[in-house]
């Protein structure tokens, strides 16, 4: 609650995220206030009591509802550990218990004291307790009451089966007698649990009353077992949990079919409690509250206690992962010990060596913060995931063994991660050299660059000496180019480079060729008004003859070496295309056909074109060609 009585809510301490719920209207302090948690309420949010004047606001993330209750002013107010109850303190002094929806009236208790108490808190859910200076009042829930008297000063903490109070020297429990300790050893009892209890006695005098008291109560057996077994879980002293347990196993004895999995349970979770409430360990845990806590959450106090050895002994006996109890002890232990590191290492070691798959990345990480950068190093060769050995080392800056164990892991991922991290650090020459003996690194980042980083991987051919490679990178940005001056000029830089190599004679011939034809293509644009770039030696013939410009495509022809045959097809296909016959017949007579007159009957066919296929039919000589132009020319006819 703020200065201007606005609440903010932190539902999650791990991600804390305030959020400002409802505005209360309110304008002075108010009398009290508490807080029912998300998992007690309907609405699955967290709410706020708030008493003011007479009444009480309900006040949640969405709207603050008035209770309009006319008792108060309600000085002091607690909800119950289960949520379902709220106990207030009155101004003129009554004690009023009600359900937390306000729909219920449980209870009413005149403390004939209009001092509001120092404390009101819940003893479990059935009773209240109230503190005023020197005097403890606890309530039950019909009236019933008693009062105790403390001299010093106390502090009380409520539990969910009763309430802690903490004083300058001792802690004590209040809670009210369980009912099944009630049931055992009230005076006078006759409940089977008794009857089974007292039978023991019996049986360990050698009374035959044993047998009789066993007959006596042989339909109840069953639950008088299960009520000494309850029992036993609410004794602290070790001679009343035997016995009561004792008592349990001898009324077994008399069942034929009972499960005895509660009992097993029973015995496992009290070795534990007497373990943890034993002084040097002072812990004094009730067994509904171990239930509540759970054994993971115990042995994590434990640890954070420094109690490595009872933690692992009771992780191991509950069965529980001891991972986490070892990392802690290893942490502590390079904290707090004084010896060389060669000593600390072997030790952790050996100790740590027998759990296969342990991670030891916090524990060199606390020993690098720690200023132990050698032992940190060592002990992440232990390591097994290369996933949290790879980043604690680059930041331990120990850059060229976390780019060495990447690379072992196999994992690209890793390996990216490192170069990239030395690619920012470091300068680019000391960056190229740390990659160059290492094959795989040099691999992913050529993959790297040729995708997103050009000049990177110039600069990497260059400092290396891959003269070849480099000139490979600058004729694909060449061809990348949209601009021919700009194209032009890389080739010649490419081609300069393959000539210096005798090996790439014809790399060097081909880009030599591919300038010319970038010369000719722009002079072919100027000439016809045409694109003409990025098309090859046929396609650049094929244009020439469709536009047209026979004499062009003559001398692409003879500048490059073009074969007969190729020529043949390409102004075949190109003269068949505009239906250019009287070029064709020129073409055709200018010398004998190396492909034969058949292709150009098949072009003309394609084509569609009766009239062409004619004409094609009339200069074929070959019989056999001649009937298969007959036999086009009917198909065409047909359709």
């Amino acid at each position: 609650m703020t200065s201007r009585y606005q609440l903010v809510s932190v539902t999650n301490f791990y991600e804390p995220r305030p959020k400002l719920m409802a505005e209360t209207g309110l304008e002075s302090e108010p009398h009290s206030w508490t807080v029912i948690p998300p998992q007690y309420t309907l609405s699955r949010h967290v709410e706020v009591l708030i008493a003011t004047g007479s009444t009480i606001l309900v006040v949640d993330s969405k709207e603050t509802i008035d209770q309009r209750l006319q008792q108060g002013p309600f000085t002091k107010m607690a909800v119950s550990p289960n949520g379902k109850f709220l106990a207030l303190f009155t101004g003129d002094g009554k004690l009023w218990v009600v359900s937390t929806d306000f729909q219920k009236n449980l209870s009413e208790y005149a403390t004939k004291s209009k001092i509001p108490p120092q404390q009101l808190v819940w003893c479990g859910t059935d009773s209240v307790v109230l503190y005023w200076d020197k005097i403890v009042l606890m309530v039950g829930p019909f009236g019933d009451w008693i009062k105790f008297s403390y001299e010093d000063p106390i502090f009380m903490i409520s539990e969910i089966d009763g309430v802690r109070i903490m004083s300058n020297d001792k802690c004590e429990l209040l809670q009210k007698v369980p009912a099944a300790t009630e049931e055992i050893f009230k005076i006078g009892s006759t409940s089977p649990a008794a009857m089974l209890f007292d039978a023991l006695d019996h049986f360990e005098r050698k009374s035959p009353k044993a047998d009789e008291n066993i007959r006596s109560i042989k339909t109840e057996l069953v639950d008088a077992v299960d009520c000494c077994i309850e029992a036993a879980g609410f004794e602290f002293q070790h001679y009343y949990q035997r016995s009561l347990l004792k008592a349990a196993s001898f009324g077994k004895c008399f069942l034929d079919n009972y499960n005895a999995d509660r009992f097993v349970e029973m015995a496992q979770s009290l070795r534990v409690l007497n373990a943890i409430r034993y002084y040097d360990i002072g812990i004094p845990l009730t067994y509904a509250q171990y239930k509540r806590l759970s054994p993971e959450a115990l042995v994590d106090r434990l640890v954070y206690r420094n109690h490595h050895l009872l933690a692992v002994r009771i992780a191991e006996y509950v069965k529980v992962r001891t991972d986490k109890i070892l990392i802690h002890w290893a942490c502590a232990k390079i904290k707090s010990s004084s010896e060389d590191e060669d000593t600390i290492c072997r030790m952790i070691v050996e100790k740590l060596i027998k759990k296969p798959g342990l991670s030891y990345a916090e524990i060199a990480k606390t020993a690098y913060n720690s200023g132990q950068t050698r032992l940190a190093t060592k002990l992440l060769d232990y390591e097994p995931r290369a996933a949290d050995q790879v980043p604690l080392l680059m930041s331990m800056e120990e850059d060229e063994t976390a780019l060495l164990k990447a690379i072992e892991s196999g994992d690209t991922d890793l390996v990216y991660l490192v170069i990239f991290h030395l690619k920012r650090k470091l300068p680019l020459g000391e960056f190229f050299r740390m990659i160059n003996n290492k094959p795989l690194a040099c691999s992913l980042l050529e993959v790297y660059c040729k995708e997103q980083d050009k000049e990177l991987l110039k600069d990497f051919y260059y400092q290396d000496d891959r003269r070849v490679e480099s000139a490979n990178v600058i004729l694909l940005e060449g061809f990348e180019q949209d601009d021919i001056a700009e194209r032009i000029s890389k080739l010649k830089i490419a081609g300069k480079t393959y000539q210096d190599d005798k090996e790439r004679a014809f790399e060097a011939k081909a880009t030599e060729e591919a300038v010319k034809l970038l010369h000719m293509q722009q002079q072919l644009e100027k000439d016809t008004h045409q694109p003409f770039t990025g098309l090859s030696v046929s396609e650049t013939i094929y244009k020439c003859t469709v536009l047209g410009h026979q004499n062009k495509a003559s001398k692409v022809k003879s500048e490059f070496k073009v074969p007969d045959k190729r020529m043949w097809w390409i102004k075949l296909r190109a003269l068949v295309e505009v239906r250019d016959w009287e070029n064709l017949e020129k073409f055709a007579k200018s010398k004998k056909s190396p492909i034969g007159y058949e292709e150009a009957g098949e072009q003309a066919f394609l084509n569609k074109d009766m009239e062409g296929l004619k004409q094609v039919r009339a200069k074929c000589s070959n019989h056999i060609v001649a009937q298969e132009i007959d036999s086009l020319l009917a198909q065409l006819s047909a359709k």
